[in-house]
């Protein structure tokens, strides 16, 4: 158990979630069950160069620190450049190790999450057991491996509760967002000619191939939206998602919004919030809609809604029910998982949501 004051100071805790971006969102429950166990400490987020993204200029947090993987990536492939990369690396460990912490807690459980608990200057190192690629041996603080079928959120609060957070507080992923954020928002929906709350996002990009839905079922749903709902449509995502987005457009014949490219994370976040739901692949922006309190419709087929399915109250999960599924892989020749689910199957999800 932890006390508020270390010799006086106050409590340092960082908090290693490097990636991805729906890992890190789901992660945001740590953060707020400790900063309500300790509400004056000092706790710091180790993220990639994405994830930091969402993170900066969170209220609760003290400080963000950028791990630089791609930057030092590049440098590493090119011997000319490992001049470059000493010094930027040996820049990064001082960087990370500015402050002396309390706690240091490892929730990637990965080898690189490992060693940068183990260069940051903790005094209780924290994580699970059983942590992949031997990063449990660079803790000195392990909690009992965990069940790999339990829902990742309900992995990070254990580390939460082992720590002294209350076990009854309801789970909350606090998003941190801010006037700039709404209020950029709000202007992208006014240029659209949307009301708040009158419109259905679609999100079609995944990182894994075998996680697509197709085209041409978020073509149809679009459709369908537009007549049973009279709601408009949006297609949200990366600047990555804009050729989704144009062939979701060209294969509907009702009016579909490209917001693709259009804003950052948390100003995704707060759209979310002024979206009626959204239909959604199993993808980072589907635990940010699901952290915002938007109702989600989730189509899932190669993963777990078990272990990453979206945690809130309002959601449907779509399958198509094979025997197969899930299997995990990131590629398949012919992923009927994801192809043998239905524009009808997802409209009808989302009528339950919007028609409780």
């Amino acid at each position: 158990m932890c006390e508020e004051k270390v010799e006086g100071l106050t409590l340092k805790i960082l908090i290693i979630k490097l990636s991805a971006i729906g890992d890190v969102v789901q992660s945001l429950c740590v953060l707020d069950a400790l900063k309500a166990r300790f509400p004056e400490a000092k706790i710091d987020w180790l993220a990639g160069e994405a994830e930091t993204t969402l993170l900066d200029g969170h209220p609760m947090l003290h400080r963000v620190i950028t791990y630089p993987r791609r930057r030092l990536g590049k440098l590493c492939a090119k011997p000319s450049k490992w001049s470059v990369l000493s010094v930027e690396t040996i820049e990064f460990i001082k960087n990370l190790r500015r402050d002396r912490y309390d706690i240091v807690i490892d929730l990637q459980g990965l080898l690189k999450s490992g060693m940068l608990t183990w260069f940051s200057r903790g005094s209780r190192k924290i994580g699970f057991a059983s942590g992949r690629e031997g990063s449990s041996m660079f803790l000195n603080e392990k909690l009992p491996p965990y069940d790999p079928d339990q829902h990742a959120v309900l992995r990070y609060m254990r580390i939460a509760h082992y720590l002294g957070a209350e076990k009854t507080r309801e789970i909350n992923f606090p998003l941190g967002l801010g006037q700039k954020q709404q209020k950029t928002a709000e202007n992208l929906l006014k240029q659209a000619n949307i009301m708040p709350g009158r419109m259905i996002g679609l999100v079609p990009g995944t990182r894994w191939p075998t996680k697509h839905w197709t085209v041409q079922g978020f073509s149809e749903l679009a459709l369908e939206i537009t007549r049973e709902t009279g709601m408009a449509v949006a297609v949200l995502g990366g600047r990555d998602d804009k050729e989704l987005a144009a062939g979701i457009i060209r294969g509907s014949t009702a009016e579909v919004h490209d917001f693709t490219g259009k804003t950052d994370l948390r100003t995704l976040g707060a759209l979310f919030k002024m979206t009626a739901a959204v239909v959604t692949t199993d993808t980072g922006p589907m635990h940010l809609a699901a952290a915002a309190g938007t109702p989600v419709v989730a189509l899932f087929g190669p993963t777990s809604p078990r272990r990453t399915g979206p945690f809130t109250k309002s959601f449907r999960v779509i399958t198509a029910g094979l025997d197969c599924s899930p299997c995990f892989r990131r590629s398949c020749s012919s992923p009927e998982c994801m192809t043998h689910i239905t524009p009808a199957q997802v409209m009808a999800g989302l009528k339950e949501l919007l028609n409780p």
